[in-house]
C-alpha cells in the first residue's frame, strides 16, 4: 500500500505560481512512477505530468509544457509541480498518482484545489 498527501494548493493570479507537493509513505520501494492529475468541474480526469522513479523521464500535457515542471526528491519521497504562468484554464482539483507494484496498482492523494482567478 502506498499513502499520498498533497499540499500547496490555493488561489492565485492569472500569470501567477503555485507548488505543488506530493510526499509518499508505506510501500515506496514499489513506486515506479508518479505523476499529477488534474480535473476541472464538468470534466474528466486528465494527465498534467509524470515522472519514472528510476531515471526520472518526464511527460507533460501539451497544455502545459512550457509552464509547468515536475521534479521528484527521492530522499524525501516528495514528488513537486512548479506551476508557472497560471491560466484560468488550469483551475482544478490536482491529485497526485503512484504506480506502484508488480500489477502497476494506481493509488491516489485525496487532491488539492487549485484556483486561478483575478
Amino acid at each position: 500500500q502506498v499513502q499520498l498527501a498533497e499540499s500547496g494548493g490555493g488561489l492565485v493570479q492569472p500569470g501567477g505560481s503555485l507548488r505543488l507537493s506530493c510526499a509518499a509513505s508505506g510501500s515506496i520501494f514499489s513506486i515506479s512512477a508518479m505523476a499529477w492529475y488534474r480535473q476541472a468541474p464538468g470534466k474528466e480526469r486528465e494527465l498534467v505530468a509524470a515522472i519514472t522513479t528510476n531515471g526520472g523521464i518526464t511527460n507533460y500535457a501539451d497544455s502545459v509544457k512550457g509552464r509547468f515542471t515536475i521534479s521528484r526528491d527521492n530522499a524525501k519521497n516528495t514528488v513537486y509541480l512548479q506551476m508557472n504562468s497560471l491560466k484560468s484554464e488550469d483551475t482544478a482539483v490536482y491529485y497526485c498518482n503512484a504506480v506502484a507494484g508488480l500489477i502497476r496498482s494506481n493509488y491516489w492523494g485525496q487532491g488539492t484545489q487549485v484556483t486561478v482567478s483575478s
